[in-house]
């Protein structure tokens, strides 16, 4: 049963931007933003206050979110502890956003700490958005496969998904970090999760390196998903697999949808226009599929 409206959180100004080596001045993520918001694009992830020693691409975030305050909708910001935290409530974050791994060898590497122990980090943070009254999303990496322990187990994913459910988190982002997932697999995984924390409290955030992406989203969609992560121009990629197109087109996952008569609320014209912008910006071609297609047409 395909849901009749999903909600699409925008994760290029972050996700997709992170991993670019030129510099892109806040004014431009500003832009794109603003576009997105025409496009009727609601949820958006505008950055994240983590030290700009290991993400120089976030530095500006502060600036990006002074320069959002005339806007009424929801912006949030990836926050990695407290000081991220506040540094974003200080800024005019009006949501944040947590992050784990399924894999240990995946959070010692990106987080320098064990699953258990990044789970505590989260704890003051946790319980400063509660006296605060602000809403914070959870993401889980490698939800399928990891790049250096290969097959993750269900159970696994389960576990830390209703660790931060249970902790306060109102929604869970599963995330296919390497894209390898296909859709038996990534469906097993979504079912085993499902038992420990409701369907509608889970989302999903799909990598394009294998070209699974659309499979795997219409397979969580059928399984009761309503809420998908994308990147506009599919912005962002993947470290760990050469040759990864990283993040999901947001124009090919709206496409999709639209063929499927779900609403989005989005315009695809006019998220293309955002999509081309950044992708003008970034001086190369807009990876998205869709984009391509009516391009050419």
């Amino acid at each position: 049963m395909l849901p009749a409206k999903v909600k699409i959180v925008e994760v290029g100004p972050r996700d997709g931007l992170q991993n670019e080596k030129q510099n892109i001045k806040p004014e431009v993520k500003i832009q794109l933003i603003e576009k997105l918001l025409a496009a009727g694009v609601q949820h958006i992830e505008a950055g994240s206050f983590v030290s700009p020693k290991w993400v120089p691409q976030m530095a500006g975030s502060a600036e990006v979110f002074e320069g959002l305050r005339q806007y009424p909708q929801v912006f949030r910001a990836l926050t990695p502890n407290l000081q991220g935290f506040e540094q974003a409530i200080a800024a005019g974050a009006k949501e944040v956003a947590i992050f784990a791994a399924a894999s240990e060898s995946f959070s010692q590497k990106n987080i320098n700490c064990s699953i258990s122990e990044s789970l505590k980090r989260f704890e003051p943070l946790m319980a400063q958005a509660r006296q605060l009254g602000i809403e914070v999303r959870g993401y889980v990496s490698c939800v399928v496969q990891c790049p250096y322990e290969g097959f993750i187990q269900p159970h696994a994913v389960a576990d830390v998904t209703q660790a931060l459910y249970e902790m306060g988190c109102y929604e869970i982002s599963l995330g296919d970090t390497i894209g390898a997932a296909t859709p038996l697999n990534f469906s097993h995984m979504l079912a085993t999760v499902a038992r420990e924390v409701p369907m509608q409290q889970l989302a999903v955030h799909c990598h394009d390196t294998y070209g699974m992406a659309l499979a795997n989203i219409y397979a969580a969609l059928q399984m009761g998903i309503s809420t998908v992560d994308s990147s506009v121009a599919g912005l962002g990629g993947c470290p760990y697999a050469k040759g990864a197109s990283g993040n999901v087109a947001s124009e090919d996952v709206v496409y999709m949808l639209n063929g499927m008569q779900i609403h989005t609320g989005i315009d695809l014209n006019k998220l293309m226009d955002a999509g081309n912008f950044i992708s003008q910006q970034l001086q190369r071609p807009n990876s998205s599929k869709t984009a391509q297609a009516l391009k050419a047409s």
